[in-house]
């Protein structure tokens, strides 16, 4: 099994995990570190909306809240009632926290449907221009 099969299984495990009680739409991603450790991630819902957190996010901050800077890749799932049938891209917000932490230049963006359906990006394609830690050092 290759590296971006296992990320698919795992992002299609978690997303089995998706508390959407109100849109339905289950996501799931599984983030890769530089080091090959999986930290997955689902989609939250909540009531009031803007609480509500995405897969990829609840994977970053996951990661992050246990140490790991330092990623390779992620692999997202999603769809209506958990039924993978289209890719499913990252929102503004979790591309922006994407480029906080990786280089978008190498960090790798795998939008799957199955294991043998998927489309691999480079953050930068899904970022262009986007603004990162570097823009608020002084030169």
């Amino acid at each position: 099994m290759g590296e971006n099969q296992e990320l698919i299984r795992a992002a299609i495990e978690a997303m089995g995990y998706a508390y959407t009680p109100y849109s339905g739409f289950q996501v799931g991603a599984a983030l890769l570190t530089e080091e090959g450790k999986i930290y997955s991630g689902c989609n939250i819902e909540n009531a009031a909306y803007s609480p509500t957190n995405c897969a990829e996010r609840t994977a970053f901050f996951k990661a992050v809240s246990e140490g790991e800077r330092h990623f390779a890749a992620i692999c997202i799932v999603g769809g209506k009632n958990g039924v993978l049938t289209d890719y499913t891209a990252p929102c503004g917000v979790c591309r922006q926290v994407m480029r906080e932490f990786c280089d978008p230049k190498t960090f790798r963006v795998i939008l799957a449907v199955n294991e043998e359906n998927w489309k691999e990006y480079r953050l930068e394609e899904l970022l262009p221009k986007g603004f990162g830690p570097e823009n608020l050092w002084e030169a």
